[in-house]
């Protein structure tokens, strides 16, 4: 066992030598343009990437997960999420998670538990992120028609479309005010209102959305009545949003249902392993037993995914 952990270590450490010897090798990136870059969607970043917060640890971090190509998606997942977290802030929480199941399933069972917990912790920081994209997703949708409402009702006053927005900034509840303000923000630096639309409804993963901003950018090559316009799609968002509500109110049993049968014999798994060390142990012997867990896995995992996409209702 302590030698087993030994080699871990010392894996650990040549890994990260390895990796800072790349970014000592990798080109320098120029931090104007990085500060530019978090008013576009490509790379977009939490507006709290300039905090004091990042040291040259973050620093270091941050090269790191941008040599694998992942630090611009990361970056999109936590601002779709609202979490204040930066890329590396979060890639340091990853790393965290997954070194403490390590550690802790190999000390208490063997190396193969300690790989299985880690590996299982390592998800729980996505899974997170996906739940707070999908919540604030949700949210925005839900204030919709109330936003339009008030966007119709400042267009019918005789406010241009920036200060319409303004309009929204200080009275829509967040996480609209939030975007809307990013959008003005982005159109104060020179980018067009159509594309600062188009990120917002990147950032805000709303199909409803996309449709408010198509009429939008019609309105601005075609003329016409923008508030009629915008009007006719709230009462249709409206409608949809009162459908999708009865469809889930329906599916409900199912869906958790769903939740119950897939967390259930992993929640029995650890529980087993931790009262009863070794219990699962010939399991994991060689030979083709092994076959037995990973069919259980790949069998739950394809009726979880089976039963999300009955439920799984398109309004």
């Amino acid at each position: 066992m302590t030698e087993t952990l030994f080699v871990a270590i010392l894996v650990g450490i040549a890994v990260l030598i390895f990796f800072v010897g790349v970014w000592r090798l990798a080109p320098q990136r120029d931090p104007v343009a990085e500060r530019l870059d978090e008013y576009g969607w490509e790379n977009i970043a939490p507006e709290w990437a300039e905090d004091e917060r990042q040291g040259a640890a973050f620093d270091l971090v941050d090269r790191l997960v941008n040599l694998f190509g992942v630090g611009p998606t990361l970056a999109r997942m936590l601002v779709q999420a609202g979490v204040p977290l930066t890329v590396a802030e979060f890639s340091l929480i990853l790393l965290a998670t997954t070194v403490i199941g390590f550690v802790i399933g190999t000390v208490r069972i063997n190396f193969i538990f300690g790989l299985l917990v880690g590996a299982g912790l390592a998800v729980i920081p996505f899974i997170y992120l996906r739940i707070q994209c999908s919540r604030r997703s949700q949210a925005f949708t839900q204030q919709l028609p109330d936003i339009l409402t008030l966007l119709t009702g400042a267009l019918r006053a005789g406010y241009g479309l920036n200060q319409a927005l303004g309009v929204l900034v200080e009275q829509a509840p967040a996480p609209t005010s939030t975007e809307v303000a990013r959008v003005l923000r982005a159109v104060n630096l020179g980018v067009s209102l159509q594309r600062a639309l188009r990120d917002m409804a990147r950032r805000a993963g709303s199909d409803d959305f996309d449709l408010i901003v198509t009429a939008i950018n019609v309105q601005y090559e075609t003329g016409g009545n923008l508030a009629g316009v915008l009007e006719t799609i709230g009462d249709t968002i409206r409608d949809r949003i009162r459908i999708l509500r009865e469809v889930r109110a329906l599916t409900a049993q199912q869906r958790l249902t769903g939740y119950i049968l897939a967390s259930l014999p992993i929640f029995l798994f650890v529980v087993m392993s931790f009262l009863s060390p070794g219990y699962f142990d010939p399991f994991f012997e060689p030979g083709l037993i092994r076959l037995l867990p990973a069919g259980a896995v790949v069998m739950m995992l394809a009726g979880f995914l089976l039963i999300r996409k009955i439920v799984d209702i398109d309004v």
